[in-house]
């Protein structure tokens, strides 16, 4: 029997990148998924596909996170639809490029609910559920740059993966007694359309290619993380070693070192 017969998982921005890996990964492993993003033909095409090629159930939800209610919606829909969630995959998110006052408050007030806001919301609506079952795994996808000094630009995008990555800790010190599991998931760069929804496509693509991670493999090293109880992940030797080495050097020069990258590869 296949580890993930007769669960259900919830992958959260599924349309693409990090969280489609998440989903064919776990309709792989038998689990039903629901997935969920804003682009209702895409969502429709990859359920299709995963119930294709893995004959598992599949649903779909179109919801947008930057959107107050999304959360409350998707677990009314969950309900409506009698499906109880095992396991959910926090992956939605995006990049807002810019100095903090050069960006226009009501972008900042979106990403933060769909980077933070949503993350806990959605969280602590199917997190009971798993504890009454016994058994239940949130994975949530944080960042490198949430454990390492903070360049400028992007201002609240390391500040948002700094947070998920204590929330995440804490989450599963609670929980992993009552058979949940909670893993922050950290990657550096990876293959996705992050940078072309950013328009930061150019500058990235000037990035050495060994620092650039596969988003399948960032799932099944989240997939694994969460399943053995490690609360946070950093994938890929080169980011390990890149946050082993922000540990070590002296705090000013760490972020002299992010601070020049930042320069190099941004704009702010």
């Amino acid at each position: 029997m296949q580890e993930g017969s007769g669960k259900t998982a919830l992958v959260t921005g599924a349309s693409s990148g990090i969280g489609k890996a998440f989903a064919e990964l776990l309709a792989q492993k038998g689990y039903a998924v629901v997935l969920t993003a804003r682009r209702a033909d895409r969502l429709d095409a990859l359920a299709a596909e995963l119930r294709e090629k893995y004959r598992v159930a599949t649903h779909t939800i179109v919801a947008d996170l930057a959107e107050p209610h999304a959360s409350e919606n998707i677990v009314t829909e969950l309900a409506a639809r009698r499906i109880p969630i095992d396991l959910l995959v926090n992956n939605a998110g995006y990049g807002v490029p810019g100095s903090y006052v050069n960006v226009p408050w009501l972008d900042h007030e979106r990403f933060m609910q769909v980077m933070v806001t949503a993350v806990l919301d959605l969280t602590y609506r199917l997190l009971p559920g798993m504890i009454e079952r016994g058994w239940g795994r949130v994975i949530n996808i944080a960042s490198v740059a949430g454990m390492v000094p903070a360049p400028a630009g992007h201002t609240l995008y390391g500040a948002s993966k700094s947070f998920v990555i204590r929330f995440s800790e804490a989450l599963h010190a609670e929980n992993a007694p009552k058979g949940v599991h909670v893993t922050a998931v950290c990657p550096g760069f990876t293959l996705s359309e992050f940078h072309d929804v950013t328009r930061t496509r150019d500058r990235m693509n000037k990035m050495p290619g060994f620092l650039w991670l596969k988003a399948d493999a960032v799932a099944r090293e989240g997939y694994d993380a969460v399943t053995s109880g490690r609360p946070v992940v950093v994938n890929g030797r080169i980011y390990q070693f890149l946050v082993w080495l922000t540990g070590a050097l002296p705090r000013g020069l760490s972020r002299w070192v992010s601070g020049s990258a930042g320069r190099r590869y941004g704009k702010t």
